[in-house]
């Protein structure tokens, strides 16, 4: 079992009503501690947006990451209707390592309330770790013209998303697709869950080329992404049939059904850690995405 050290802000001073810079100093406490002293170096920070609606989820996720990935995570919790305040959390939660230091995860829940919630990335700035990617990961569909997610995607380098939270996807991907640039990749826990799929059609290379109707039993983000991925490649448009279902459970292509992959079962923290180890854009990705939106 690994060992473990936590320190909620509010065996510090009260958690209502805090500033952020009560929330540094208590960082600063957590790290000065003597456990703190053997600690490995963070290697992000990790800021996570979680509506009500999505808070046990997002909880439950982090609490997978476990000792994976080093960081800062900054949990921010939006209570717009709520009057105007700030509280805050912080913990340290520490797993051994082979050197006999610790590789440990600052842990920051920041309840945004009111006003607050409007302006998260006036908040989040001070907070982020110097010279450290930054990623985000925004639980449910953004609202794309809403001030508070458009300041957050100006401060992070990584947007990690899961389209099968969304509901009118093709306006959706539209408007994902405008985010993609220099400054900005985008993750999406859809697409991961996608490439078995993807690597059982390309293995039909070059019968699939002639390919006119994929027929897609899952979610419909699921089906949208693998048909846009199937437009992109080839050039031209392929006609999706989706009938849908809670998992991928199986492709056809002209009514010919592909053979399923061998498919890991993986959890919500084991597909969001594999979008923390990923830096770069990835253009197959972006282009899929752009074909679904057509």
């Amino acid at each position: 079992m690994a060992a473990s050290l936590s320190l909620t802000v509010a065996e510090t001073w009260d958690c209502r009503d805090v500033r952020v810079a009560d929330v540094e100093r208590a960082i600063g406490t957590l790290r000065d501690d003597e456990h703190g002293r053997q600690l490995r170096t963070s290697v992000m920070t990790h800021v996570a947006w979680a509506p009500p609606e999505w808070e046990d989820a997002a909880r439950a996720t982090l609490e997978g990451l476990g000792e994976q990935h080093p960081s800062r995570t900054l949990l921010l919790l939006p209570e717009p209707e709520q009057p105007d305040g700030l509280d805050a959390a912080v913990s340290l939660q520490c797993f051994p390592s082979g050197d006999g230091g610790h590789v440990c995860t600052e842990v920051i829940e920041l309840r945004l309330r009111g006003a607050r919630a409007e302006a998260p990335a006036s908040i989040v700035a001070p907070l982020l770790l110097p010279n450290l990617p930054v990623f985000l990961r925004w639980r449910g569909e953004p609202h794309w013209e809403a001030r508070r997610f458009q300041r957050l995607v100006e401060i992070v380098h990584r947007l990690v998303v899961d389209s099968r939270e969304w509901g009118a996807l093709r306006a959706a991907y539209a408007r994902l697709g405008e985010l993609f640039g220099e400054q900005l990749a985008v993750s999406d826990i859809a697409w991961a869950r996608g490439l078995p799929w993807r690597g059982a059609l390309a293995a039909a290379w070059p019968a699939i080329g002639q390919v006119g109707e994929l027929t897609v039993a899952g979610p419909h983000a699921d089906a949208r992404l693998l048909a846009g991925w199937l437009r992109a490649r080839l050039g031209r448009p392929v006609a999706l049939v989706h009938e849908p279902a809670d998992e991928l459970e199986w492709v056809a292509v002209d009514c010919t059904e592909v053979e399923q992959p061998p498919e890991p079962v993986r959890s919500p923290s084991e597909l969001l850690s594999e979008q923390l180890d990923r830096f770069g854009r990835d253009p197959v990705y972006e282009a899929a995405v752009r074909a679904a939106a057509d």
